[in-house]
């Protein structure tokens, strides 16, 4: 219980820490969103001046104010659950915008994630365990030449094959609009499946490689260790061994990674959603960021660093049950 309460607390100061810069670093750049969007109302006809002053109100920019005055505005706000008003999609609130494009980032680099982990797991054990094998020589050259192909590339291409030219996978969007309606029904389902399948193979194919190489190397090392050895001696079967003590042990480095990763997925993937048109929180930070949005860009990081965060916490705890030793050491 001490060990999980300072584990808390290092990361309530962490989230913390997270929301002030999150709120300073873009009041620091010069500009004042709230006068970019009035003068782009000003092009579309007259406007009165005093629009400028509740534009500021609304968007939490108000100069009469000072910077902590905005601070502590800013942290009210976030305990109430207020993000903002988004200045890009004005007069929608960031919290509308996230919940209405997270949902496809999540099922869609979710079971990415979890496919690529899973398998490089797993290859990457089987492979560890028969390692200087033919096998082991063979997969282990075609996944590193995975691991070096760039992922705009890879994306790229498996878009103008698969997609454009023999025409088997949608170019671009979430699901067809025109021929099925969002909901719990099969034809929408599996439109959607259709439509996210080529930007998960490619986030697949260009992640499992990593996965595979962390994995085998970490076993390598688990392998010769004097625990494994006695379990060979015992006469244990080779699958006990392989999973229950050489995976076991050798699977926590890619443990925090994998937290990390899996934290990270709710920023969802910019260039995903750029090569493929995919939908996602991904490109609403990227034009948050271009129109000088505070309150979408703000929002989003945070969910971002939250997530890490948390996950990291997840993982943090994950080790006592994996390694219980680590829990032993911790607790003294």
């Amino acid at each position: 219980m001490r060990h999980l309460i300072r584990r808390l607390s290092i990361y309530l100061l962490a989230i913390w820490a997270a929301i002030t810069l999150n709120f300073f670093l873009p009041r620091l750049a010069p500009g004042n969103p709230a006068e970019l969007y009035f003068y782009r109302l000003e092009t579309h006809g007259s406007i009165n001046p005093a629009a400028l002053k509740a534009l500021e109100i609304e968007f939490g920019l108000n100069t009469t104010d000072s910077l902590w005055v905005q601070y502590l505005k800013y942290l009210n706000n976030l305990i109430h659950g207020n993000l903002g008003i988004s200045i890009t999609f004005f007069p929608s609130s960031v919290g509308d915008i996230i919940a209405q494009n997270i949902r496809w980032t999540l099922v869609l680099l979710t079971m990415s994630v979890l496919i690529s982990f899973t398998l490089g797991t797993l290859i990457g054990v089987f492979l560890a365990w028969r390692r200087a094998s033919a096998l082991d020589t063979a997969l282990s050259s075609v996944m590193m030449f995975l691991y070096s192909i760039l992922y705009p590339w890879l994306a790229f291409m498996a878009l103008y094959f698969l997609a454009f030219s023999l025409g088997w996978f949608p170019i671009q969007d979430a699901y067809d609009a025109a021929t099925v309606t969002p909901g719990w029904n099969l034809d929408f389902l599996l439109n959607a499946a259709d439509h996210a399948f080529l930007p998960a193979l490619t986030i697949v194919v260009s992640t499992v490689a990593g996965w595979m190489l962390t994995m085998r190397n970490s076993m390598i090392t688990t392998l010769s260790e004097d625990y494994v050895l006695m379990a060979k001696a015992k006469g244990l079967t080779s699958r006990r061994v392989m999973f229950a003590y050489a995976a076991r042990n050798a699977i926590l480095p890619s443990v925090t990674g994998f937290a990390i990763t899996l934290g990270g997925i709710v920023g969802g993937s910019l260039l995903v959603e750029i090569i493929f048109n995919y939908p996602g929180v991904g490109f609403s930070l990227f034009q948050g960021i271009q129109n000088d949005d505070f309150a979408l860009t703000q929002g989003i990081l945070l969910l971002v660093i939250v997530a890490i965060i948390i996950m990291n916490l997840i993982a943090d705890l994950l080790y006592a049950v994996l390694d219980p030793r680590a829990g032993q050491e911790r607790s003294m």
